[in-house]
């Protein structure tokens, strides 16, 4: 078994690898082990410099060609909701999110197969097995929470939780700062509720609850199309060469 010194991270570096996002590119990571008592500060010190959490590893990238990726997070206590936004809300008031604890669940898996297969049959992750889904979830040394998204019920109004079969999850990290949001996805026959914006929605709303400021939403990637979502969420700040400055785009 590979020992990880838990006090003093070591950092390396991937081979080069297809770019998911642009078309002719070649990416790199730099990577970390996020493991130990001091994970969770790691973890904070590390999303705020631009690292991404995938299990219980904290990666960047280092791209030799390439500075598209950039990180974003949305100002929280600063954002207002477009029109469109607002109609989106609305379509989903019949929702209730519930912060649980990272515990995979067979209904959790079904509703990710689901997604996988109806979103991205082609994608990276399209092969993942239920093993593979629960590591995801579990294999993690930081606060990290899931969100169980469900349909009020007769009773919701005394539980404070939805009722019923499950229509969207999120797995997410709470820190000092705010919420990194790792993975999201949902019942892949509610598209027309806009669930994806939906959930991003959510997680500002309940950042503010919490007095925090910021939802860190990962990567944007000018000219890819898959990125095209997150640049909607203003006010927000990219993290440049002089740190994080307020995007004006």
């Amino acid at each position: 078994m590979t020992q990880h010194d838990t006090k003093t991270p070591q950092f390396f570096l991937t081979s080069p690898s297809k770019c998911p996002y642009l078309d002719g590119q070649m990416e790199r990571k730099i990577f970390t082990h996020l493991v130990g008592d001091k994970a969770p500060e790691l973890n904070e010190l590390l999303t705020q410099g631009g690292f991404r959490r995938s299990q219980n590893i904290a990666y960047r990238p280092a791209c030799e060609t390439c500075r598209r990726c950039v990180s974003v997070r949305i100002l929280a206590d600063e954002f207002r909701p477009t029109k469109n936004m607002r109609r989106i809300i609305k379509a989903n008031n019949d929702l209730i999110g519930t912060e649980l604890n990272p515990e995979p669940t067979s209904e959790q898996f079904s509703l990710f197969r689901a997604y996988l297969d109806s979103r991205h049959r082609d994608g990276g992750m399209s092969d993942m097995t239920a093993l593979d889904y629960a590591m995801m979830v579990e294999d993690t040394h930081v606060n990290t929470k899931i969100i169980e998204y469900r349909r009020r019920g007769p009773d919701s109004f005394i539980t404070g939780k939805g009722e019923g079969p499950l229509i969207a999850v999120s797995l997410c990290d709470r820190m000092n700062d705010g919420y990194s949001m790792v993975y999201s996805f949902f019942d892949p026959d509610t598209e027309f509720k806009s669930l994806g914006t939906w959930i991003i929605l959510d997680h500002i709303a309940r950042t503010n609850i919490q007095g925090l400021p910021f939802v860190y939403l990962g990567y944007w990637v000018e000219g890819s199309p898959k990125m095209d979502y997150k640049s909607r969420f203003k006010p927000q700040q990219h993290l440049t060469v002089n740190g994080w400055e307020l995007y004006r785009g």
